[in-house]
């Protein structure tokens, strides 16, 4: 996997920056090309980290246009509000996890606390996309957003670093491409998961049109 990556790009930097952008390899996926790919263990880090907190910003900005848009569109209408309900339900857990009692009467530090840890925690649908979604939805201003989002992904990325040290020290170095194996396998089945999961979802409209 590694070697295909390395021969598809062509340049071990720009495959590391371009692969933390991809939803749900992001950060964890990116780490583990790079340090098989013979990055050390701070430049494999900071290439990841800046890849895939970049993504931040246009989910900001346009992930409520874009579902507004497709909400007025025929064909992807049911879609955007199936995906607002599930965006929403895990908006809803992470803060109450945090100790809120929900969206609208939870603290804006509990909102922080609960993106921070949603994001930090390294696990196929925990990264930035994910997160950041999540901050949009708990209404999150900008600059009360971007803190925990990116906290959150640097220790993601700490935590999988140090990870993927263990297994090379513990195996090899080649260990880490089955672990990318892996990686791109969960990454699939977690994408089929979740758009069962959304189309899935019952919506109001939804129950309007069965009337």
């Amino acid at each position: 996997m590694v070697n295909f990556i390395q021969n598809f790009i062509g340049d071990d930097y720009w495959a590391t920056v371009i692969m933390s952008f991809i939803p749900l390899i992001e950060l964890k996926g990116a780490i583990v090309f790079a340090r098989g790919a013979g990055l050390g263990f701070l430049l494999a880090l900071i290439l990841s980290f800046i890849g895939s907190t970049a993504v931040f910003f246009p989910i900001y900005w346009l992930l409520r246009p874009i579902l507004g848009w497709m909400k007025k569109t025929k064909w992807f209408g049911s879609f955007a509000l199936k995906c607002e309900k599930y965006i929403g339900e895990k908006a809803e857990k992470a803060v109450e996890k945090r100790g809120g009692q929900n969206t609208e009467d939870g603290g804006k530090f509990i909102k922080q606390l609960g993106v921070f840890i949603f994001v930090a925690i390294p696990l196929p649908m925990t990264g930035v996309w994910t997160g950041t979604a999540i901050a949009v939805f708990l209404n999150l201003k900008f600059k009360d957003a971007v803190l925990p989002v990116a906290a959150g992904n640097l220790v993601a990325g700490l935590l999988i670093s140090v990870l993927a040290e263990i297994c090379s020290a513990l195996w090899s170095i080649k260990v880490l491409d089955y672990i990318l194996y892996a990686l791109f396998a969960i990454a699939v089945i977690m994408l089929v998961v979740m758009i069962i999961k959304v189309m899935s979802k019952k919506t109001r409209d939804d129950g309007e049109e069965r009337k």
